[in-house]
C-alpha cells in the first residue's frame, strides 16, 4: 500500500500531507479527511478547488485555514498555511508525535523528525513540547480523545503534563470541547479512557455532576459504586455494538443529529444515565437502596449540562430521552400481559430510538450484578430484551408514524389560548392518548381537548 494510492492525492505535487491522514495510513484506516500544509495556502486552495470541482470554504481567514468539500460531500481536504519557515518547524508546533508526520507531495517521501512512526507502531502517545499545552489547553482533552480512538497508551511524561495543566482544561471555547468530547465518545476504547481521565480529575471538571455520583456506593443490586457502574455501562455498550448484527450496527452508525454517529451519543447517554440517583437516593429499613424516579430527574439534570457544552437541541433531546427511558424496555418485557399491543405502544413511543434504547437497557443490566441479582434474572432480562429488539427489527420497515391529527395552532384557536407551557402539555397528553388507542380520528382529538379541564 502506498500513500499515493489515494486518488485525491494523485494529482497534487506540492505541499505536505500532515495530521490524521498520515497517521491513519500507518494504522491501515480509511480516511475521508486530508490535511495539507503549504506556503501561500489561499492561492493553492483556490486552484485545487477548481481542479477537483470542490466547494471552497474559508474556516479561518486570519490563520489562513481553508476547506475543500468534494462533490460526494463525504471527502474533503483542509489546507492551512505552513507555520514557521520549514515543515520541520511546523511539525514541532503540533500536539503529539503521531500527528507530526508529514508526507512531501513534491518529493514523495515521509518526514518524521520526531519519531512519530515508531510511536504509532509501538502504540504510545507522546507529546512534542510542554509549552504547546499552555498555548492551547484543548490538547489536554485531545490526548484522551486519541487514547479513546487509537487505544494508544499515554506516556508517563505526557500524563504528568496533563495533570500540571489541568486547571486550564476548560479554557478553550465550549464548541471545541464539545467536538473533542464527541470524538472521544466515538472511540473504541472510551470506557477505558474515562477511567484514565478520572485519575487526573478531568471527569469532574467536564461533568460536575459526577462529584455526587461518586458518593453513591455499591449495593445489593449493584456490585460497583455508581461512578464505576456508569463507566461499565459504556463498556457494555461498546461490547454490544461490536457484537451487533449488521442492521443494528448500521443504525447506530447513522448521523442523525449533531455531526456524529448515534453510537457516540448513546455512549455519552450511558455514562450519564444515572446522574439522577444521588438526589433520589434513600435507604429503607431493610437496607435496600432506592432511587425512585431517578430516570426523570436525570433526564432534566442533563439538559443544562449539555447546553453549557454547546450541544444542539436535537442532541440534548436524544440524550435526555435515553436517560428518561433507560428502564422502560425492561418494564415492557416485565408487563403482566405482554402482547403485541403493549409492544407496539413502546415502539410508537420510542419511534426511531428503539434500538438505541434497548442496547442501553441491556448494557445497564449487564453492569449491575449485586448479590441479590442472579444469573437467571440477568439472562431472563436479556432474553426478553432480545425478543423485543427482534420484534422491532421485523416490523420496523412496515411501521408508519402516528398521524398528526391536530396541530398547535388549531389547539390554541380551539381553546383561545396563547403559546405557553400548557400547549406543550396538551400536545404531550394527546400523544399519550393516541399511543393508548384512545384517540384515532381528528374528531376524537377535538373531543379529548374539549373534555379536559386544562
Amino acid at each position: 500500500m502506498n500513500i499515493r494510492d489515494d486518488a485525491l492525492l494523485s494529482g497534487i505535487s506540492e505541499g505536505y500531507l500532515v495530521g490524521g491522514a498520515v497517521r491513519d495510513f500507518f494504522l491501515n484506516k480509511q480516511t475521508f479527511d486530508r490535511d495539507i500544509t503549504i506556503k501561500n495556502a489561499e492561492n493553492f486552495t483556490k486552484k485545487l478547488a477548481e481542479k477537483t470541482n470542490g466547494t471552497l470554504i474559508t474556516l479561518d481567514s486570519e490563520n489562513k485555514i481553508y476547506r475543500i468539500v468534494l462533490q460526494d460531500k463525504k471527502n474533503f481536504i483542509d489546507v492551512s498555511e505552513m507555520q514557521g519557515e520549514s515543515i520541520e518547524e511546523d511539525l514541532a508546533r503540533r500536539d503529539f508525535t503521531i500527528n507530526a508526520i508529514a508526507y512531501d507531495l513534491a518529493e514523495n517521501r515521509f518526514i518524521d523528525t520526531l519519531n512519530g512512526i515508531d510511536d504509532i507502531r509501538n502504540g504510545i502517545l507522546r507529546h512534542i513540547k510542554e509549552e504547546n499545552f499552555k498555548d492551547d489547553p484543548l490538547r489536554i482533552l485531545r490526548a484522551f480523545r486519541f487514547n479513546a480512538v487509537t487505544g494508544f497508551e499515554i506516556s508517563n511524561e505526557l500524563l504528568n503534563i496533563l495533570k500540571k495543566y489541568l486547571p486550564l482544561a476548560l479554557n478553550p471555547a465550549k464548541e471545541r470541547i464539545h467536538y473533542e468530547l464527541m470524538k472521544l465518545f466515538g472511540g473504541k476504547y472510551t470506557s477505558r479512557t474515562l477511567l484514565k481521565m478520572d485519575e487526573i480529575g478531568l471527569i469532574e471538571k467536564i461533568f460536575p455532576c459526577m462529584k455526587d455520583v461518586k458518593k453513591v456506593p455499591s449495593n445489593t443490586h449493584h456490585h460497583l459504586d455508581l461512578f464505576h457502574h456508569s463507566v461499565e455501562t459504556v463498556k457494555q455498550i461498546e461490547i454490544l455494538y461490536e457484537n451487533s448484527e449488521d442492521k443494528v450496527k448500521k443504525h447506530l452508525d447513522e448521523i442523525d443529529f449533531g455531526s456524529f454517529a448515534r453510537i457516540n451519543h448513546l455512549k455519552l447517554a450511558g455514562f450519564l444515565h444515572d446522574i439522577g440517583k444521588f438526589s433520589t437516593w434513600t435507604i429503607e429499613e431493610n437496607g435496600r437502596h432506592r432511587f425512585i424516579k431517578h430516570d426523570d430527574v436525570g433526564a432534566k439534570m442533563v439538559v443544562p449540562l449539555l447546553k453549557d457544552l454547546k450541544f444542539s437541541k436535537k442532541q440534548i433531546e436524544y440524550i435526555s430521552d435515553m436517560i428518561k427511558n433507560h428502564i422502560y424496555p425492561s418494564g415492557v418485557i416485565a408487563a403482566p400481559e405482554l402482547n403485541d399491543k403493549v409492544i407496539m405502544r413502546y415502539i410508537r413511543k420510542m419511534e426511531n430510538n428503539v434500538i438505541d434504547n434497548i442496547i442501553l437497557a441491556k448494557a445497564d443490566r449487564l453492569s449491575a450484578r449485586g448479590v441479590d441479582v442472579t444469573e437467571e434474572m440477568i439472562n431472563s432480562n436479556l432474553n426478553g430484551l432480545d425478543k423485543l429488539l427482534n420484534f422491532y427489527l421485523n416490523k420496523k420497515d412496515s411501521l408508519k408514524p402516528l398521524p398528526k391529527l391536530i396541530d398547535g395552532n388549531e389547539i390554541m384557536e380551539l381553546l383561545s389560548i396563547k403559546q405557553t407551557p400548557l400547549l406543550g402539555k396538551i400536545i404531550s397528553d394527546l400523544k399519550e392518548a393516541q399511543l393508548n388507542g384512545e384517540i384515532i380520528t381528528k374528531e376524537d382529538a377535538i373531543n379529548f381537548i374539549l373534555a379536559n379541564k386544562w
